[in-house]
């Protein structure tokens, strides 16, 4: 794998969606994105469908495509480009047969490359291994470096790094993977824009 990896953008699981529209416009206008995904911890159909409308409009407007996280059915209703599915291989079919063969259907995995390659064969465009830092998140377990470098090397499929970037982490994934998907990592900070330059200034 020599192509520098795409940057992948993660929305935070809870924003005010004006706000944060003009937060996301400028990290787009300075960054190249290849893909946004709608990531809300919300259960308010309203509220996703809301921030869907303000986000797909600025996406679009900028040639990115827009995926949300697990919400297949608000797919085609709210004009998206895809979904995003974080039950690893189990859905991919299912969803696949639902959707049709144009959205874009990314599968996260976890750790297991067991599950990745089911989720190909399944039918997914993409597969998310991850976290791949440190985190206390979740039960400890990290998507290895040596998972990346087989991958690149045996499957031909699109694979996303996330979870827990650091520059460090940027670094040593980037020959083996082609999107890193960045969310809470340039969030947090005040000017998003600025983190997430110095987070992939291993990529320039």
């Amino acid at each position: 794998m020599t192509d520098t990896p795409q940057l992948y953008l993660i929305t935070p699981p809870a924003f005010e969606a004006d706000l944060f529209a003009d937060r996301l416009a400028r990290v787009l206008d300075s960054h190249q994105i290849a893909c946004l995904r709608l990531t809300l911890a919300s259960s308010d159909e309203t509220e996703v469908a809301r921030a869907a409308d303000t986000l797909r409009d600025l996406a679009h407007a900028r040639d990115v495509p827009l995926v949300i996280t697990a919400h297949l059915h608000l797919v085609e209703k709210l004009g998206l480009d895809g979904v995003h599915l974080t039950d690893g291989a189990r859905s991919v079919r299912k969803t696949r047969t639902a959707l049709g063969a144009d959205p874009i259907i990314g599968a996260a995995c976890g750790a297991s490359s067991h599950d990745g390659m089911s989720a190909g064969e399944a039918g997914a465009d993409y597969i998310a291994f991850g976290p791949v830092g440190d985190s206390a998140l979740g039960d400890g377990t990290r998507a290895a470096d040596d998972l990346f470098s087989w991958w690149s090397e045996m499957i031909e499929l699109p694979v996303v790094a996330e979870g827990a970037l650091t520059a460090d982490r940027v670094t040593a994934l980037a020959p083996v993977t082609d999107f890193f998907a960045i969310g809470e990592e340039i969030w947090r900070e005040d000017d998003a824009s600025a983190a997430l330059a110095r987070l992939t200034a291993p990529l320039r």
